[in-house]
This record gives structure tokens, sequence and C-alpha cells, in this order.
């Protein structure tokens, strides 16, 4: 069974089909909503008796059965919280665990229907957290919803119950706070060493508000670059509260992301529209899904970005591998083309195959206004 990357996603974007149909089977296995393996098998029996009815010839049949037998006997559940499986006859077979939870759907198309997974990988940025107090921290990596790594030190702060009363009070509390500034720097010094071996793309701070200004003077450079968050949570909060707040603030990041891309893409319209260029003539972006496609095809996309659950048919040339919501002759070739049922997957597997960025953005008005997709081009 595979493990959700964004190297298994760029493997399975550059599947280049099968002679038989693919499965793209998705899967809600969490045990705190499904609690019986009987619940997860009787939702996966309902998505395949529902595409049985729609494509029902003996290869795919065939396929259908084996992935059946395969979630009702083989499937271990264990930690996983979700589960996609890809099958093609004998030609291809991919598990994927899942460590959040999935919307069940099933899908058949000629390639692996990668878009959730896309989507869990957007949506899971992995974050760093460092929770200290003046003598104690723990450090933290938290992926795909998950504490993949942790360490903790503890740094006594100084007594002096047999110095016979020569130290001072100020004596006492200077020395306590040189202790807690080298706790800090040890803790600082110990978030890097964890980012060099497990980089994350945010940082979490969570300490006192007291000590938010030493901890942050402390940090490398690096590190200091990827705060999103500076948090109240206490050194001991359970590993719950810890996800949940890295989670929380990973959000808010991602939200101001992708408004930062969508601004860029309404300018570079704006600019288009002003210079007045035709579509084809566009530099910087296009948006709207004719003219994205378009871009897609002509290999122009720098980052594809999309409405978080935008699907529409649209047409697939198998000769030349044109894409467009308009068919059934194709503009580049002339030839033949294949109706597909989501036409903006088409495009999302097409852009990760040429190593573009893909933005799945949610609930954005101004993305939605322009058609719900968009690109910024590279030329």
């Amino acid at each position: 069974m595979a493990v959700l990357s964004a190297e298994l996603v760029q493997r399975l974007a550059r599947h280049g089909g099968s002679e038989d149909p693919m499965i793209s089977l998705y899967l809600n296995v969490d045990g705190r909503e499904k609690i019986r393996t009987d619940d997860y098998c009787a939702q996966a029996e309902v998505l395949i008796k529902e595409a049985l009815e729609k494509h029902g010839d003996e290869p795919v049949a065939l396929t259908f059965k084996k992935v059946s037998h395969y979630i009702s006997e083989d499937f271990v559940r264990g930690n996983a919280r979700g589960l996609a499986v890809f099958a093609s006859g004998d030609a291809f077979w991919e598990v994927v665990e899942l460590p959040v939870p999935v919307a069940n759907h099933l899908v058949v198309n000629r390639t692996p229907h990668i878009r959730a997974l896309e989507t869990i990988i957007d949506e899971h940025e992995s974050v760093g957290v460092l929770l200290t107090d003046r003598q104690r921290a723990r450090m933290m990596v938290v992926r795909l919803g998950q504490i993949e790594q942790r360490q903790e030190l503890v740094d006594p702060l100084p007594r002096h119950d047999d110095d016979k009363g020569d130290w001072t009070k100020d004596h006492v509390k200077a020395h306590a706070n040189v202790s807690a500034s080298h706790h800090l720097r040890d803790a600082a010094a110990a978030m890097f060493e964890i980012y060099k071996t497990k980089p994350f793309n945010h940082l979490l701070l969570c300490t006192t508000e007291e000590l938010k200004p030493d901890v942050e003077r402390q940090l490398h450079g690096y590190l200091k670059s990827r705060v999103v968050g500076r948090s109240s949570l206490p050194v001991n909060a359970t590993d719950d509260e810890v996800m949940a707040a890295a989670f929380e603030f990973s959000q808010k990041e991602e939200r101001k992301q992708e408004q930062n891309y969508v601004d860029r893409l309404r300018a570079g319209v704006a600019a288009n529209t002003a210079a007045g260029r035709m579509n084809g003539d566009s530099i910087g972006a296009v948006a709207g899904l004719d003219h994205t496609l378009k871009a897609v095809f002509e290999k122009r996309v720098e980052t594809l970005l999309v409405s978080e659950g935008y699907a529409t048919e649209g047409w697939r040339c198998e000769a030349c591998s044109y894409i467009a919501a308009m068919g059934r002759h194709c503009k580049i070739c002339e030839g033949e083309m294949t109706l597909v049922d989501d036409v903006v997957e088409e495009a999302v597997e097409d852009a990760l195959r040429q190593n573009c960025r893909v933005e799945f953005c949610s609930e954005n008005a101004d993305l939605d206004v322009m058609g719900r997709i968009g690109a910024l081009l590279r030329f």
C-alpha cells in the first residue's frame, strides 16, 4: 500500500493510460465515522453497482470485482482514514492509504483520477510546531493530519536553596532569565535541526506573550520566514490540540496564498483586456474554461487555479491530446474527439504532468466570477 506524497501524485499523473478503462475509487474508512468494516464495504458496493450500470462491459466488470474483493477481504484499515484504489485490468493496480477522510466517489476514465489526492496535499501543507515555556520545549512536524516527528527538551531552572542568603532576589531573577534565554536558544536550534531533516512549509509558535519576542529572536532566518501564527497553546497541550491548531493556522495561510494567486490572475486578465489583446495573444494570465484548456494544451501554464469542486464535461482528442469544452472535431488535427466526464480533471492531470503548480481555491468568489478556472502563464 502506497503512502500519499507529491511524488506519488506525479507518478499517477504521468500514467499514460491502459488498454482497459481506469477505475479510481475513493472511500471514507475513518473509524470515527465508519466503526464497522461492513459500513465502508457497503458504501463501496453502492458505488460499484452504480458504476456498473453505466460501464457494464466485461473488462470493467472484472476490474470492479477485483476492487470489491480487495476492500472486503484484503484491506486492513489500521490508522488509515481514507482509501484510494486505482485499477485497470491486469495492467495497473495502486492502493493509497490516506491519513485524512475523503468523500466517497468512483470515476471510470482512461487515466487515474488524482484531483482528490492533489487537493489533500494542497490543503494539508506541513507545519512545524514549537511549544515552549521557560524550561520545557516540544518540537513537532504535522503533515497530512499526523504528527510525523517529535522531540522534547527540558532545561530545569536554576535553584538557590543552599546559597545561605548570599544571592539577592534580583540576582536570582537575572540568573533565571539567562537560563531561560539559553533554553529558548536551544529550543530554536533544535527546531532548525528538525527542519533540516524534515522540511516543513509553515511554522507555528506556541508560547506566552512574554516569551514570544525572545523565541522569535532566537529563530534561524529560514524559520522566521515560515512563521504563520503565534498561539498561546500551552507546552503540555495534547496531540489533538496541537494538530487542530496547526491545521487552523495553515488553512488561514492557504487561503491567503490562494487569494494572492487569484489577485495576480485578475490583474493579468485586466491588463490583457486593457491592451486589447485577443485571447490567443494573452500574456501573463488567462481565465475561463476555453482559454485555460488551450493554455494547458500549449504548455504555457505556470500555475493552474481551479475552484474547489469545479467539474464539467468536455472533450479530448486521442490523436493529439487536445482538450476543449466543445467537440466533436479537434481544432488542431481535425481528428475525432472523445467525450470525457470531467475535462477539468483532464486539465489538472495534464498540468501536473507538465510540472505546473495546481492551486484549488476554496470559496473564492473572485475566481468563480472569472469562470472558476484560470492560469498564470509562463509566456
